[in-house]
C-alpha cells in the first residue's frame, strides 16, 4: 500500500559541506516547494535559483530548486530537491519548513521503498543502491552499477521464464492430458533444469568468493604473544595505533583499523596472542581472536625468529592447516639470532624488519585482493539474502529432478513452484497468475 502523504529528508551526509540536499516526495511536494520558494511555478527538470523562506516568512537561504514531475522521478511521485548551502543548521531549517507546510519526516529507506512500490526499481536495484553507499572497493562500485542497471534483474527474469515454462507445461499435462504437447517437451524441461542448476551453482560459488568486495575484506594478524603483531599493525597503518611492549599479552582485545590497499579498503584486525589464558579477561580476548580468524578473509600469521618453535606456535600452524583462507606467513625479528625451526612452518615466509619488506607484505595483500576481480560476464549476488534465496531455489530444483524422472508431476510442479517463489523474492514476489498467463497464452485452453 502506497501512502499519499508527502515525505521529506536530508539526502546528504550530516556535517559541514559545500552543498546540502533536502528532498521532498509525494503529492504535495510542488505545493510545499512553491510556498517555501515563493515561486509561482517550477519547470520540471530545470534548476531554478530561488530564495527560501520559513513559515514565519523569514529568509533562510538562497538555493537551487529542481522539480521532477511524476512519473519521471526516482520514486515515481512528484519530487522536489532543494540544493542549499552546506551545514546542518541551514539544512535543518529547510527541513523544518517543509514539515511545517505538511510534509512528514521520511522513514529510513522510504524513498527507495516508494520507488519499488511504484515499479521504478526492483529489489535487486534497491539493494544495489544501499550497498553502493557503503562500497569498500572500486570493483564493488562497478559491480553494483551493473546491478543497478538491471543485470541481476535480467538474470532472475530469464530463470523465472524457464521455470514458468516448465510449470505451465506440467500443469497442462496434469489437468488437460488430452492436449497435444510437443513430443520432446520432457527433454526440453530436463535441458532447462540442467542449465539452471549450472547457472545457479556458478553464481553462488562466485558470490561467496567475492563476498569481501561488497562488505569489505578482513585481514586478521595472528600469532603467539609478543611475536610482533602490534608492531606489524602500526607499520601497515604508518602510525602507532597499538601499544607495543616486550611484556607478553599487552594486547588483550582485538584492535581494528581500516586502510586502503590498491583499490580496496580493508579492515586489519590485530588479535590477542593465541595461548592458554591465565585469567578470565585474557580468555575472553583469545576467544575474540578466534572469532576474528573465523570471520577473516585473509590471515597474516607471525612467528618469532628469536624464539624456539613451541606449543603456541604449533596452535598457529594448526589454524593455518585447517583453513582454506588466503594466508601470508611472516617471520619477525630476523635481525636477532635465529632459534626458530623454519621447517615446522610453511617455508614461504616474508621478513618484516624493514620498510621495504612491509611493502612486500602490502604487495602480497594486494595480489590476493586482486584475485577477486570480476569478469564482465559474472553475475554476483551482493547480499546474504540474495545468496540464501538462490540457494533455496537451487535446492528445490534439485528436489524436482527425481519426480520428473519418475513421472510424479504433482511433486515436480510443487518443487518448481517453490523454486519460482524463492528466485522471485530477489526481484518481485511471484504470483500464480503469471503461470496462468503462460499456460493459457501458449495453449488453446478454455475455448
Amino acid at each position: 500500500m502506497i501512502n499519499n502523504d508527502t515525505i521529506v529528508a536530508i539526502a546528504t551526509a550530516h556535517g559541514v559541506g559545500s552543498i546540502a540536499i533536502i528532498r521532498l516526495s509525494g503529492k504535495d511536494s510542488l505545493l510545499i516547494a512553491l510556498k517555501i520558494s515563493k515561486q509561482t511555478k517550477l519547470t520540471p527538470r530545470l534548476a531554478t535559483l530561488s530564495k527560501l523562506y520559513d513559515a514565519k516568512d523569514e529568509l533562510i537561504d538562497e538555493s537551487l530548486v529542481i522539480y521532477f514531475k511524476n512519473p519521471s522521478s526516482y520514486t515515481g511521485e512528484d519530487i522536489v530537491e532543494f540544493q542549499c548551502h552546506g551545514g546542518i543548521a541551514i539544512a535543518n531549517l529547510v527541513l523544518e519548513s517543509c514539515i511545517s507546510y505538511g510534509a512528514r519526516l521520511a522513514n529510513p529507506g522510504e524513498f527507495s521503498k516508494r520507488a519499488f512500490l511504484n515499479n521504478k526499481i526492483d529489489l535487486t536495484q534497491a539493494q544495489a543502491i544501499s550497498k553502493m553507499i557503503d562500497a569498500k572497493s572500486e570493483d564493488a562500485v562497478k559491480l553494483l552499477a551493473k546491478q543497478l542497471k538491471g543485470e541481476l534483474k535480467d538474470f532472475v527474469h530469464n530463470i523465472r521464464e524457464d521455470l514458468l515454462f516448465m510449470l505451465a507445461y506440467t500443469e497442462v499435462n496434469i489437468d488437460y492430458a488430452e492436449e497435444d504437447l510437443p513430443s520432446d517437451i520432457y527433454q526440453q524441461i530436463e535441458q532447462k533444469l540442467s542449465n539452471i542448476i549450472s547457472k545457479l551453482t556458478n553464481t553462488i560459488s562466485s558470490s561467496k568468493q567475492r563476498e569481501g568486495l561488497i562488505d569489505g575484506f578482513k585481514v586478521a594478524i595472528i600469532g603467539k604473544p609478543n611475536v610482533g603483531k602490534s608492531s606489524l599493525l602500526n607499520k601497515l597503518l604508518n602510525f602507532n595505533r597499538a601499544i607495543v611492549s616486550n611484556i607478553a599479552g599487552t594486547t588483550r582485545d582485538t584492535i581494528e583499523e581500516s586502510i586502503k590497499i590498491g583499490t580496496h579498503i580493508i579492515k586489519i584486525i590485530d588479535t590477542a596472542g593465541i595461548r592458554e589464558a591465565s585469567d578470565e579477561i585474557e580468555r575472553i580476548g583469545i576467544e575474540k581472536s578466534k572469532d576474528a580468524i573465523e570471520e577473516a578473509d585473509i590471515i597474516i600469521a607471525l612467528f618469532d625468529n628469536s624464539r624456539e618453535f613451541d606449543g603456541e606456535d604449533a596452535q598457529i600452524v594448526d589454524i593455518l592447516e585447517q583453513t582454506q583462507k588466503d594466508k601470508i606467513v611472516v617471520v619477525t625479528k630476523s635481525d636477532l639470532n635465529s632459534k626458530l625451526d623454519i621447517k615446522k612452518i610453511d617455508p614461504n615466509y616474508i621478513e618484516v624488519n624493514t620498510k621495504d619488506n612491509i611493502q612486500n607484505i602490502i604487495a602480497k595483500l594486494e595480489s590476493i585482493l586482486n584475485k577477486t576481480t570480476i569478469r564482465n560476464d559474472d553475475i554476483i549476488l551482493v547480499s546474504k539474502y540474495q545468496v540464501q534465496e538462490v540457494q533455496f531455489t537451487l535446492d528445490e530444483i534439485n528436489k524436482a529432478t527425481t519426480p520428473l524422472q519418475t513421472g510424479e508431476l504433482e511433486f515436480f510442479a510443487y518443487h518448481i513452484t517453490e523454486a519460482l517463489q524463492h528466485i522471485s523474492n530477489i526481484t518481485r514476489p511471484y504470483e500464480h497468475t503469471q503461470m496462468l498467463d503462460v499456460m493459457f497464452g501458449e495453449f488453446c485452453l478454455g475455448k
